[in-house]
C-alpha cells in the first residue's frame, strides 16, 4: 500500500521535543514494518518550509532557511517525492463532489495529488479533514503502529 504522508507528520519529525514526535515515528515505523511506501509531495515541502521558517512566538519552528533546507533535504531521502503532475482538474472534481469551501479546500489538494498518483492512504493526526473524501482510505497516527 502506498501512504501519504500529512506535513504535521513532517513537522513533528522535526521536533524530536514535541509531545507527538514519538507517536508520529512509531507510526511510520509500523508502517514501514508493513512493507508500506511513505510518500511526500511538493506541497508537503511548501507547507513544512513555512511552518518551519516561521518565529516560534507565531507558532512556527523558528529554523533558519538553511536549517528548513537542511530538513526538507532529510525529507527528500527519508521518503518518496511525488513528481508534480497538474492536479487542478482532480481537485476540482473534489470540491465541487464533496462541497467543500473555505480552508477546508486546502485538504483537497493532497486529496487530488493522492487520486492523480494512485496513492490509497494517508497518515495524519487530523482525520477529520480527510474522512469526507470516499476515494481515499484515511489512517489516524494514534491508532497506527
Amino acid at each position: 500500500m502506498a501512504v501519504l504522508l500529512d506535513t504535521k507528520i513532517l513537522l513533528r519529525l522535526a521536533q524530536p521535543q514535541h509531545p507527538s514526535a514519538p507517536l508520529a515515528a512509531k507510526a511510520l515505523k509500523a508502517l514501514r514494518a508493513g512493507n508500506e511506501t511513505l510518500h511526500i509531495t511538493q506541497q508537503n515541502i511548501v507547507e513544512f518550509w513555512v511552518v518551519a521558517t516561521c518565529p516560534i512566538d507565531a507558532n512556527g519552528l523558528g529554523f533558519t532557511t538553511r536549517q528548513a533546507a537542511e530538513e526538507v533535504g532529510a525529507l527528500k531521502r527519508l521518503f518518496l517525492l511525488l513528481p508534480e503532475l497538474p492536479l487542478q482538474d482532480a481537485w476540482e472534481r473534489l470540491v465541487v463532489e464533496y462541497r467543500v469551501s473555505g480552508k477546508n479546500a486546502h485538504d483537497a489538494r493532497p486529496v487530488a495529488a493522492m487520486v492523480v498518483h494512485g496513492i490509497e492512504s494517508i497518515l495524519t493526526f487530523n482525520t477529520q479533514d480527510f474522512l469526507r473524501y470516499g476515494e481515499i482510505r484515511v489512517l489516524n497516527v494514534m491508532e497506527t503502529g
